[in-house]
């Protein structure tokens, strides 16, 4: 038996080993502990600068004057619209771009207002818009108080403040102000101003009883008056490079392959084919969006633009753009989203093709790539041109030109 002073000191001696041991370890792994400290501080000032960094957000709703007076105005906004779309993303950094819609005529026509929410989806809001006809009217006044009524209460606005939030009234004939049940412009200002709505008015032509009202309305909504041609005054730019992107347009709406359910696929194969009925100015712009669109995505979220994965279609859809960027891998491939045509093929020939899609997109984006560049210069060279000669008056280059200060 050990005695009780030697109890202790053996005790005491075993501490000290444990101690010793414990220092020796702690001086070992300090380092370790260090970098993953350090490491974890960095991501979490990567992640808080992440969330620090709001990306600018543009809200546009076009509320146009649809009968029978309009009907080059609407033409020219068919034509216009991507080129509208086009010359905000131009812009550095790439906002993210909302577009709503509203066509208005008066009570007696076909209908009195359509609706269109705002959507990052151009090509469902362009499909919109091709079916506009100018009809109906012929009366004078329209049903101007409720259009501009949907545009400020039914749109799903974003509710910050720091969000640009614009309405574009367009049309050539005062409001109707004897209708008891219409919300009159005077109150309808009067509430976008407390959203953060600025109302801009573009009148058409020189209707003298518009002309006061087109102006007060801006006045009240915070927003800008302009005139225009009853025609809308749009100018065309053709550039040397439009028909080679032309015949890419097409080739590159060859690679599509609609994938969802039999809705999603068919709306895929509905924009696609609008896009391949496009004049070559148009579809030069929208190629142009899609392709800011995609690269703004990838900036914003730090991941590399992978070949191929520029959109074709806007929004989803679109099953090589999804292989093209990872979004879905081949082996996640699911029958029931695909179309008779490929669910007939075995899963080889099915892989095969797909890859084939794949490279095709790669190759034409690449020449398309070049192509956009040398256009957006020479664009951008005549919009110059026209502006110093007075000739930048119509739709698209006063709402670029207002979108472009309300900006600034």
């Amino acid at each position: 038996m050990y005695s009780t002073k030697v109890k202790s000191f053996v005790v005491a001696d075993r501490i000290q080993q444990i101690q010793s041991i414990e220092t020796n370890t702690m001086k070992k792994l300090l380092p370790a502990f260090l970098s993953i400290a350090l490491a974890i501080t960095a991501t979490a000032a990567k992640e808080g600068g992440k969330k620090n960094k709001e990306k600018e957000r543009i809200e546009v709703c076009f509320v146009l004057d649809t009968t029978g007076s309009m009907g080059g105005l609407i033409q020219g906004a068919k034509e216009k619209i991507w080129s509208i779309a086009n010359e905000i993303l131009s812009s550095k950094p790439t906002p993210e771009l909302g577009i709503g819609l509203i066509g208005y005529r008066d009570i007696g026509d076909d209908y009195v207002t359509k609706v269109y929410d705002l959507s990052e989806d151009i090509d469902d809001i362009y499909a919109k818009l091709m079916k506009f006809q100018a009809g109906g009217g012929g009366d004078g006044p329209e049903s101007v108080n409720q259009a501009i009524h949907e545009a400020v209460t039914k749109m799903k606005w974003d509710k910050k403040r720091d969000v640009l939030k614009l309405v574009f009234l367009v049309g050539d004939a005062p409001p109707h102000m004897d209708y008891q049940d219409d919300v009159k412009y005077q109150q309808v200002c009067q509430q976008a101003v407390k959203k953060d709505i600025i109302i801009n008015t573009v009148q058409c032509g020189n209707n003298s009883r518009a002309t006061p009202i087109w102006k007060e309305i801006a006045k009240l909504a915070e927003g800008d008056y302009v005139a225009i041609a009853q025609s809308g005054g749009v100018a065309s730019i053709s550039t040397p490079v439009d028909k080679e992107i032309a015949l890419l347009n097409r080739e590159l709406g060859g690679t599509v392959v609609a994938y969802g359910d039999a809705s999603a696929r068919r709306i895929v194969t509905e924009k696609s084919a609008l896009a391949d009925e496009a004049t070559a100015e148009v579809a030069a712009d929208r190629l142009s969006v899609l392709s800011l669109k995609s690269k703004a995505y990838s900036s914003f979220s730090g991941a590399a633009v992978a070949p191929g994965s520029i959109a074709v279609v806007d929004g989803d859809g679109d099953l090589i753009q999804s292989l093209a960027s990872g979004k879905i891998g081949y082996d996640k491939i699911e029958d029931k989203k695909l179309s008779s045509k490929l669910k007939k093929m075995s899963a080889k020939d099915r892989e095969k093709y797909l890859k084939e899609q794949v490279a095709k997109r790669q190759e034409l984006q690449k020449r398309l790539e070049e192509l956009l560049v040398k256009r957006r210069d020479y664009v951008s060279a005549e919009k110059e041109k026209l502006k110093k000669e007075g000739k930048a008056d119509g739709f698209d280059a006063k709402v670029s030109e207002i979108i472009s200060k309300r900006r600034k």
